[in-house]
């Protein structure tokens, strides 16, 4: 199949082009997704027979909680335009990625599965982009019902990795962490937002490249497949991990402000059913990889 990506420079659209170099990558500097006669250009000019929606406007807690107006209408705008454009071309096939974020701030039982996607509003540290992706899945079940069209969804975990933001301003936490260790000096003292204690699931962006193939090619339900390693750590102690990594003298506190949603690990198991084993890798050795990626292009990212 001619694949076409949107997002196609961002973050996980650089790896994913080291994996898959015959795709078809699309950046906003080629088209404005904001537009629906863009996106029918873009159509026209690549002609693909499946779209990998990947872009959005995204941030870490801060820019989410200061630009909630500005990550809804380009979300929305962007989402809407890909799937109609996408119909009114004749493309059949559509996988487009959530976030975790889509789902409730609290569920009844964690892990949540993708059944909890509905079952309560955003966390409001990022209630305008969690409903932005959220809304982009309804949209999606809507075209497969009413259209018969293989158009599927998959949520991600939190994603880090080389190629990531590194700007403190707008980056996730991961990426922060390491800009953060690399400029440090030996024995400074390291401030981070919230309290530590929230946990996450981060997934490293090279096994996520290993994926989307697969899902591509296997995921064709209605579901918002869930996509996670079973490591769940606290902010913490993914810190205490980094620095033993690195091996560098620092030390932390916490400013104990927007500390964001305490807990939204995600079920792999329709995940696993559907691709069978998959072994991601462990926080410390995806640390490390995305430590020395940084340390060795840094200097091209400042």
């Amino acid at each position: 199949m001619k694949i076409l990506v949107t997002g196609g420079s961002g973050f996980l659209g650089k790896n994913l082009q080291q994996k898959q170099p015959d795709w078809i990558y699309i950046s906003s500097k080629e088209y404005d997704l904001l537009s629906p006669r863009e996106c029918i250009r873009m159509l026209q000019e690549n002609k693909p027979d499946a779209i990998l929606h990947l872009a959005g406007k995204v941030g870490g807690i801060k820019a989410n909680k200061e630009n909630q107006a500005t990550f809804y209408y380009q979300n929305m705008m962007m989402n809407t335009n890909i799937i109609e454009s996408a119909y009114q071309y004749g493309v059949k096939r559509v996988l487009s990625s959530l976030s975790t974020c889509a789902f409730p701030n609290i569920v009844k039982d964690y892990p949540f599965a993708e059944a909890d996607i509905f079952d309560g509003p955003p966390a409001k540290t990022n209630f305008s982009y969690g409903y932005t992706k959220r809304a982009l899945h309804v949209q999606t079940l809507s075209y497969r019902k009413q259209y018969g069209v293989n158009y599927s969804t998959f949520c991600p975990s939190n994603i880090y990795g080389p190629e990531d933001h590194f700007d403190l301003e707008r980056s996730h936490f991961i990426p922060a962490l390491v800009k953060k260790l690399h400029d440090a000096k030996e024995g400074q003292t390291l401030e981070f937002w919230g309290t530590g204690k929230p946990l996450r699931q981060q997934l490293y962006v090279k096994d996520l490249v290993k994926i989307i193939p697969m899902l591509l090619e296997k995921h064709n339900s209605s579901l918002p497949i869930i996509v996670s390693p079973n490591e769940n750590l606290s902010i913490s102690k993914m810190i205490e991990i980094a620095i033993k990594t690195i091996k560098k003298d620092v030390d932390v506190v916490y400013n104990n402000k927007l500390d964001g949603q305490y807990r939204k690990d995600g079920s792999n198991s329709e995940f696993l059913s559907l691709v069978g084993d998959f072994k991601f890798t462990n926080f410390e050795d995806g640390f490390k990889s995305t430590y020395e990626w940084y340390k060795e292009n840094q200097g091209r990212l400042n």
